[in-house]
């Protein structure tokens, strides 16, 4: 019978090496200090392409943050988030729990552009790299309400905030922020109301829940709150979908659908118009998908700034935009 290295053999052979874990061992300065580290291996250890990598680091860690609201309360949020640091070429890997160390360094502070920043200085240090990024991504309530009913429900913003610091020594900030609203198609609008006039025939003009990501670069030393964001984009659309609704909101909506249709072209215009005018806003990209209730297919759209070295419109995850 042959012998087994981990388990025991069936005819009772105690295996070749022994497991277990010792509970009671602490790890010393000194025995730390004999441990092997990856980050001194001969250069000969690095694998495949001799290049530098831009980005590299964690994805999805979580925990709980602080947000600040524009009327000045703090928010708990649950928080997921990615760092990243370029490598250089001659460097085989990077130590990952540092960045998530720079960051629980941090962890109490309240998120702000300025708070990214100092974490990202510390990827600078700690990491030894040349360019580091930061992106806070989380699920933000604002009480919204009702169209004619007096009632209020909360509703919930994918957002994200991210930062860049790029190896020579400038820092940019970024908003993402996610926008749900109705779409009523002006095309079949103007043909129900045909068919109504010419043929008495009742007809339902289609219309669709759609989505608007919104990405934009706060000028230095500006703030824009999330707020303001959905204000814009508020402003500009207008059919936001709605929370909390009675028959008399239902009818608001219609009627308010009836007064604001859009096509997936209309949106991003209607955006760009609102945006552009805000002076804390360097550059943004505005991507729309209307999710078809006519069509198997999304329409989508897409629109930036024209920023010079800017932001391009060459977006094309639309299936992220699904609502």
């Amino acid at each position: 019978m042959k012998p087994m290295y981990l388990h025991n053999s069936s005819c009772g052979q105690p295996p070749k090496i022994k497991r277990g874990y010792d509970k009671k061992f602490k790890a010393t300065i000194a025995y730390r200090a004999t441990l092997p580290d990856m980050m001194q291996a001969a250069h000969d250890a690095i694998q495949g392409a001799n290049v530098p990598i831009q980005q590299v680091g964690i994805h999805n860690f979580r925990l709980p943050l602080r947000i600040r609201t524009k009327g000045g309360k703090v928010l708990t949020l649950e928080a997921s988030i990615t760092g990243t640091v370029s490598l250089e070429a001659e460097l085989k890997g990077i130590n990952m729990s540092r960045i998530m160390r720079s960051f629980y360094d941090h962890k109490n502070g309240v998120v702000t552009g300025e708070w990214m920043g100092k974490i990202l200085k510390a990827y600078l240090r700690k990491v030894e790299t040349k360019d580091a990024r930061l992106k806070v991504k989380f699920s933000y309530p604002m009480l919204r309400p009702s169209l004619r009913s007096d009632l209020a429900g909360w509703q919930y913003y994918d957002v994200s905030f991210e930062g860049v610091m790029t190896r020579d020594g400038r820092y940019r900030r970024f908003i993402h922020f996610d926008f749900v609203y109705s779409s009523a198609c002006p095309c079949s609008a103007e043909l129900s109301e045909h068919a109504r006039d010419l043929r008495g025939a009742y007809a339902v003009p289609h219309s669709q829940r759609s989505k608007a990501r919104i990405t934009l670069e706060e000028a230095d030393g500006k703030k824009i709150w999330i707020e303001d964001v959905h204000a814009h984009c508020l402003n500009a659309l207008q059919t936001e979908t709605q929370v909390m609704v009675k028959r008399e909101d239902e009818q608001a909506f219609a009627e308010l659908n009836g007064a604001s249709l859009k096509f997936v072209e209309d949106a991003a215009r209607l955006l760009y118009k609102e945006f552009d005018g805000d002076k804390r806003i360097v550059d943004f990209r505005i991507a729309c998908t209307h999710l078809e209730s006519l069509h198997s297919h999304d329409a989508v759209s897409v629109i930036c700034k024209g920023v010079k070295g800017g932001f391009s419109a060459d977006f094309m995850d639309f299936g992220s935009l699904l609502c």
